[in-house]
């Protein structure tokens, strides 16, 4: 009964094992549809048939056609001489002088200026491969591809037929009338001109010059996006971001997280999480944590603002910073609604609300003006207009040394505030000490003008000019609210005392959460295939996100 058992299960195995080996589809025969001349020629080609002139054969939808050809009607296999061409369909022409071509394997292999063509592309190299079974088009040898916007060199690619897409593992360069891009792993859709590049790529024109190791550019609509260690460099400025988006057609570039914009002739940086660059209008905005760095003096002036604009061509750039503006620099620091800084005249003016620190002096006023000098590069002085205040600390008491006028102006030494005229009904309070920093007395009285002669900051002199009225008093002498003149305002807990104080604690914590959301999206797409980012397609290219802003430049009486 066991053995009864066994038979029929081998039995059924064998079936199954049949039936399979049934279902497997016969390879398709060579059929040959014309030849001038069919000879058996058994010295010429052993085990094979002679066919010359005017041949053409057909395989499972590939037409064959040459001049000479040995045919194994055993093997399914043909080798073809002299204008062979060979056909599948209406998508893929293949030329060359010497081809093989295997009816079971369904490969075929072309040699001696081997052209490839479709209705986008044309390939010409000398040896072509094509595997039907797979729908592939490889080649080892230096190849040149053509379409109507480019032209493609390679050592060595791939043609995916269905997907008409070319790729290419080793040294390829794609050449257009406006660029040429250079990579060593760059994939290429002949339809719709769209180019994938990985690892270390290059596009080079006359306008710019770009770099990255994983990006997308259209070059039917010259349209881009850079990801992984990109950067867009011009002229005068390099563009570094997390994700890159470029408009050739406009010259438009827009660069988000970790955006750093370095203008290498003037010696600045500005940094944000998101920047438009317009090069035709000489335009740049910068938000998300904006920054604009600058070298003054071997030193750098730290500029923030909601909003960061730089306008104007080299030696004419004007900076605009608004909302919230705050700056600094080692030996000095400020705040105000907004900032219009102009290189051409060396002028910055600190508009609305401004403060200005200066070492441990706090100077306010309604209207204050920085002037640098375009020829030393340094600050060379400063105006402020309307209810001015000088103020600062007295070093060993609770009180505060004042200095109150209608106007301020100030020269700079070294970068530092060094001389100040305060005129027009000037007020002093100044608590006066001696060598040994004992209280001689508080010296309190009015002028039309002072004069006040600074060292590392701190007040070293003070004169006084026409019509001085006051006096010297011994402190039990001033009562506590005869020490503070009328309009002081004393803000010292505002104070900016470093680069990082510029930013307040909810953008530091967008900061934190932005790097951190680039870092996890790099993970996540690390070996997604890159697509231009939608929400910048649709950008209006006739006007910037932000219009420049107009800085007033008439002085209030």
């Amino acid at each position: 009964m066991k053995k009864s058992l066994f038979f029929i299960s081998y039995c059924l195995l064998l079936l199954s094992v049949q039936s399979i080996f049934a279902q497997a589809p016969k390879p398709k025969t060579i059929n040959i549809e014309n030849s001038d001349l069919v000879e058996v020629n058994q010295v010429l080609v052993p085990d094979g048939i002679l066919l010359t002139g005017n041949v053409k054969v057909n395989h499972d939808g590939v037409v064959l056609t040459c001049n000479k050809a040995y045919f194994f009607q055993k093997e399914n296999y043909i080798k073809a001489f002299g204008n062979v061409q060979l056909v599948q369909g209406d998508t893929l022409f293949l030329n060359s002088k010497y081809a093989e071509y295997s009816g079971n394997a369904k490969k075929a292999f072309a040699t001696g200026d081997a052209v490839m063509s479709s209705p986008d592309a044309t390939l010409s190299t000398d040896t072509i491969n094509f595997d039907r079974n797979v729908q592939q088009v490889f080649y080892n040898t230096k190849g040149t591809i053509v379409n109507k916007d480019n032209t493609l060199v390679s050592k060595s690619g791939r043609y995916y037929v269905e997907e008409k897409k070319f790729q290419f593992l080793t040294e390829v360069t794609i050449t257009n009338p406006k660029y040429v891009i250079k990579s060593n792993h760059l994939d290429y859709y002949s339809n719709s001109g769209h180019t994938y590049l990985f690892g270390p790529s290059t596009i080079t024109s006359k306008a710019n010059y770009i770099y990255t190791e994983k990006g997308f550019y259209d070059t039917k609509k010259n349209l881009a996006h850079f990801l992984r260690k990109s950067y867009i460099k011009y002229d005068d400025r390099l563009i570094e971001g997390d994700s890159l988006y470029y408009d050739r057609n406009v010259e438009f570039a827009s660069a988000t997280r970790n955006v750093k914009i370095t203008d290498s002739i003037n010696r600045g940086i500005v940094k944000g999480h998101y920047a438009e660059i317009y090069k035709l209008k000489d335009s740049m905005f910068v938000t998300k944590r904006a920054v604009a760095i600058n070298l003054v003096e071997k030193d750098s002036v730290y500029i923030h603002g909601q909003k960061l604009m730089v306008t104007g061509k080299e030696g004419e750039r004007i900076l605009r910073a608004y909302k919230n503006v705050r700056f600094f620099k080692i030996d000095m620091s400020g705040k105000c609604d907004s900032i219009h800084s102009n290189s051409k005249t060396a002028l910055t003016k600190l508009i609305g609300s401004p403060i200005l620190w200066n070492g441990d002096n706090q100077i306010t006023g309604e209207v204050m003006h920085l002037i640098g000098d375009n020829t030393t590069k340094k600050l060379d002085s400063l105006k402020v207009l309307n209810n001015t205040f000088l103020v600062s600390r007295d070093t060993l008491g609770t009180g505060y040394n004042q200095v109150k006028g209608i106007n301020l102006f100030g020269k700079f030494r070294d970068g530092k505030l060094h001389d100040v005229d305060v005129i027009k009904n000037t007020e002093v309070i100044y608590f006066m000490r001696n060598d040994e920093k004992e209280l001689i007395g508080i010296n309190k009285n009015v002028s039309s003008k002072i004069n006040l002669i600074l060292e590392n900051n701190a007040i070293e002199t003070i004169t006084f000019y026409n019509k001085v009225d006051g006096d010297i008093y011994p402190e039990a002498d001033l009562p506590e609210n005869a020490r503070k003149l009328r309009g002081l305002v004393w803000r010292g807990d505002e104070r900016i005392k470093s680069k990082d104080d510029i930013f307040t604690a909810e953008e530091n914590e967008m900061n934190d959460k932005l790097i951190k959301e680039g870092k996890d999206d790099e993970a996540k797409n690390k070996d997604v295939p890159l697509k231009v980012r939608q929400e910048t397609l649709n950008y209006d290219k006739k006007k910037p996100a932000v219009k420049p802003a107009k800085a007033s430049t008439k002085t209030k009486k």
